[in-house]
């Protein structure tokens, strides 16, 4: 395998609950492709799936040395509450799996399902997403504002991500109305996440990421 060099650009590694999240990534990625190297596997999965690959594929082996991030891009649901600390043994052991800098792990979250976070692209909202039904509203909700989209759709989701600024303000805003709530603190940490993930309140981390990509421009 030949040594892999370090762009000027750095390296994200993306890892998608599904192909809604995807095709979000797949609009950054053109978007910002003049800052960052932003790779996708076409595979969905989440920290298992991570841990597998650094583990036992040489591909992703080899890539550890120019690896900036890695990034997991999913919805926080009841059903996963309990995943949390293994989860988070995952999350550390791929931070070390480089030295000086270890390599910075960003959770990209977003409560019920991708479409909150896409909703937020036209407006303010905090509903309760918690049930399919729940879930099933926000679709609708989107679908009457681009009655294009559905699930997985790339040039419909590239359509509503191109409202991304708007949709920054406003998942701030659903984070930071969360520390009247008991949220820990707005700074990613592993204790701010850990809320985040185990209390299921409605908000969406999405924007870290695009902060993150436009303070490279």
């Amino acid at each position: 395998m030949p040594r892999q060099f370090k762009s000027e650009k750095p390296f994200i590694e993306v890892f998608c609950e599904g192909e809604s999240e995807q095709a979000y990534v797949s609009f950054l990625k053109k978007k910002f492709a003049d800052v960052a190297v932003i790779n996708c596997p076409k595979s969905t999965g989440l920290f298992e799936e991570a841990d597998s690959k650094y583990r036992n594929d040489i591909r992703y082996k080899s890539k550890v040395e120019v690896t900036d991030e890695i990034w997991f891009f999913f919805d926080v649901e009841t059903k996963d509450i309990s995943k949390w600390e293994r989860r988070l043994k995952i999350i550390k052991r791929l931070r070390n799996l480089r030295k000086k800098p270890c390599i910075k792990v960003r959770l990209l979250m977003t409560t019920g399902c991708l479409e909150y976070w896409l909703m937020l692209h036209y407006e303010m909202l905090a509903p309760s997403i918690q049930t399919e039904a729940d879930k099933e509203n926000m679709i609708s909700r989107l679908v009457h504002k681009e009655p294009t989209y559905k699930k997985g759709d790339l040039a419909a989701t590239s359509k509503i991500a191109e409202n991304y600024p708007t949709a920054v303000v406003n998942a701030k805003n659903t984070v930071s109305y969360l520390l009247k709530d008991g949220l820990p603190t707005l700074e990613d940490t592993d204790e701010r996440n850990k809320w985040l993930c185990t209390e299921c309140r409605t908000f969406s981390t999405v924007y870290e990421a695009i902060d993150y990509l436009e303070s490279l421009v």
